[in-house]
Order: C-alpha cells, then structure tokens, then sequence
C-alpha cells in the first residue's frame, strides 16, 4: 500500500503518517543533520572522541595538489608560466613548482633545431614558372613569444616562408633561380623570412634555408636542359679561351720584348756605324782636300778591291778591240789556295798574287793587241 493511501505507513521522510496531513520537514531536516554528524565525530555520541576525516581528505588532497605542481625542465627547454591566464614568469632548466590550476605550463623546447619543408610553383623576375623544394631550418629565439604571441606557429610559419620565397623568386632571373644564384636566393629568402617572422614576434629564429630542387615545370624540363646544357658548353669555352689567353699573352709579351731588345740592339749598331761612316768619311774629306790625285786613286782601288772581293768571274773589254778579256777569280782562287795549302800565308798576300796575275795577264794580251796592228 503506497504511503499516501488511506491506512498507509511510514512517509518518505521517515516519520509515521497521522492521518492525511502533510509530511514532518523537521523530522527529515533532523535525520539528515544526524547523518552529517557521524561523519565530523559528532552526533548522538557514537562517534565521540574519535579521529575526524574531514581534515584527514583535505589534508591528503593539499598534499596531492602540491606534488603535481612539481616539474623538470630540461637544459634544452624552457617553461612558460601563465598564472590565472596571464603572463607570468619563464623558468630555465632545473626543478620549479607552481600552483596547479592556478597556474598553468608550458614547456618549450628552445634548442632543438626544427625543420619545415615547403615547396611550391611561382613566377620569376623574366615571366618563367620554376618549381622549387626547399627545407628551413629554425629555432625558437624567445619562448614567450612562441607560445603568446602566435596562436598556430607551424601555420604562419609555412605562410611566412612561401610569401619570402615568392617575394625572392619574383625579383630574380630564371638563371639565377634555377643555376649560378641559388645560393643567394636562399640567403635572400632567408633574410626576408625572418624579417616576417620579427615582424610578427613570432620568437622563432630561421637558421639557415636549403634550396633542395629548382627547376622548370616538367612539361618544358626538356628545353630548359638544352639551355643549360647550352650554358655550360658556353662557360667550358670561355674557361678553354681564358686557358689558351693565360698561356699565350705571356709567350707573346716575351716575344715582343725580344723583338723590342733586337731593335734596341740594331739600333745602337746603326747608329755606331753610322757615326763612325761619318767620322771616316771626315776624315777621309781632310786627306782629299791635302792631296785629290791620290786620294781618288785610293778610293778607286778600295771600290775595286770591295767588287772584286765579291765576284767570282769577270769579263773586261779590251781598248781598240772586239774580243772580251774572261778572268775566272774562283779558279784561279782554287789553284791558288792548292799552291799554298802548305804554306803559311796571309789573306792579303793572296789578294796581292791574284791581282798581279790578272795584271800580267791584262798586260800580254795588250802586247799581243798591239802587235797585230802594226801588221
């Protein structure tokens, strides 16, 4: 029979039901302050005088809350603090402790050297589409910043760095790009990165940027092969010319420093005998004016002396008649040079004997000459 049914029993509340009034509050509100009571050692006097739990579970719950507000942050991190919200302090490396749930923590591995790799099409300075595969390599410089200032470091970062590139790449040549500037492409978009990220306080710290792959768009990578194919022909002949120029300007300044000291040298011997043509020829001038006859006998005879040296036959024609007189010098040389080959004798002796042959031999054929005209 439920309780508020006429004849029922006890009510919900724990008291009897007398008649059909409501039920007794007070008689509940007191069960329930009897209840509380065995729990804090009071009560109708069972728990008198006993240990109180109570303070046992709080003090046992503030020890558990202060445990885990110990941590350790390692030589490479450090840890961010932001109590009720708000900045509060960064911990180097060592044993810290903070308030749990009031403070909350985050650590930052500051060190460690992180990569992103970004790739990507875009245009360059000369209108050409280059595809380029690149790696950053970076740090975190300030970790408040970090964890503060930036809600998705790794987004913007990405972000960053494609704008860089973009920036870079549309302000360079296709060449440059893709063969003799890479290397500056990649300190340029490294510069103009971590300006962004400055700019931002991001904290993070780009180390360096590898340029892994740069080239043309697959669909004309064939051409642009032959181009650099082209260019490095190009560069192989120009360091082929340098070679040869480096080898042949110095044999050539060699040369014409021997040619100058040649000229130098003919010059001193034209001048020398020059002068001394000059000298003789005054003093050969004093001794014609002191004596004419003789002087231009002399000259006659050394201008004689001088062909005959260099003539090896010769004809002479003879006066009053029609026959031409031979004389073979080489011959006569010969027998000459056979008769004496023994004999110590000088060159001009030589001379001396020759042209006395040719004189007496001038002269027997003047005799006979004449002998025929007075027949």
């Amino acid at each position: 029979m439920a309780w508020n049914e006429p004849g029922g029993g006890r009510d919900p509340w724990g008291g009897n039901r007398n008649g059909d009034g409501p039920p007794d509050l007070d008689e509940a509100f007191k069960k329930l302050a009897e209840k509380l009571s065995f729990f804090s050692g009071g009560g109708n006097g069972k728990g008198a005088g006993g240990m109180s739990l109570l303070p046992i579970i709080i003090a046992v719950l503030a020890i558990l809350w202060g445990l885990l507000g110990f941590y350790q942050v390692d030589e490479k991190e450090q840890a961010v603090v932001l109590r009720l919200g708000k900045y509060h302090q960064t911990y180097g490396s060592g044993l810290h402790w903070n308030p749990p749930i009031v403070d909350s923590v985050t650590v930052v591995r500051v060190t460690e050297e992180r990569q992103h790799p970004a790739r990507g099409l875009m245009l360059t300075q000369d209108e050409n589409i280059v595809e380029i595969s690149l790696t950053v390599q970076y740090n975190i410089a300030n970790a408040k910043d970090f964890v503060l200032n930036i809600k998705a470091p790794e987004t913007s970062l990405k972000q960053a760095t494609d704008s860089a590139l973009r920036h870079v790449v549309g302000s360079t040549g296709l060449d440059n790009v893709i063969s003799t500037g890479r290397e500056q492409v990649a300190l340029d978009t490294a510069e103009k990165l971590q300006n962004l990220l400055d700019m931002y306080g991001s904290g993070i710290n780009v180390v360096k940027i590898n340029i892994e792959e740069s080239r043309p768009p697959s669909e004309v990578k064939a051409a642009y092969d032959d181009v650099i194919k082209a260019r490095e022909d190009l560069e192989r002949l120009v360091n082929e010319a340098q070679a040869y120029s480096n080898g042949i300007i110095p044999e050539a300044r060699g040369e014409a420093q021997r040619m100058r000291e040649e000229a130098e040298g003919y010059r001193s011997q034209v001048v020398s005998k020059s002068s001394g043509e000059a000298e003789r020829f005054s003093k050969l001038l004093t001794e014609y004016q002191k004596a004419p006859q003789v002087t231009r006998e002399r000259l006659y005879l050394d201008a004689i002396e001088e062909m005959m040296t260099q003539s090896t036959k010769i004809l002479m024609d003879t006066e009053g008649g029609n026959n031409m007189l031979y004389l073979p010098l080489d011959k006569i040389i010969q027998q000459s040079g056979t008769m004496q080959r023994d004999q110590s004798v000088t060159s001009d002796q030589m001379i001396d004997r020759i042209a006395n042959d040719v004189i007496e031999k001038l002269q027997r054929n003047s005799d006979r000459i004449q002998a025929e005209r007075r027949r």
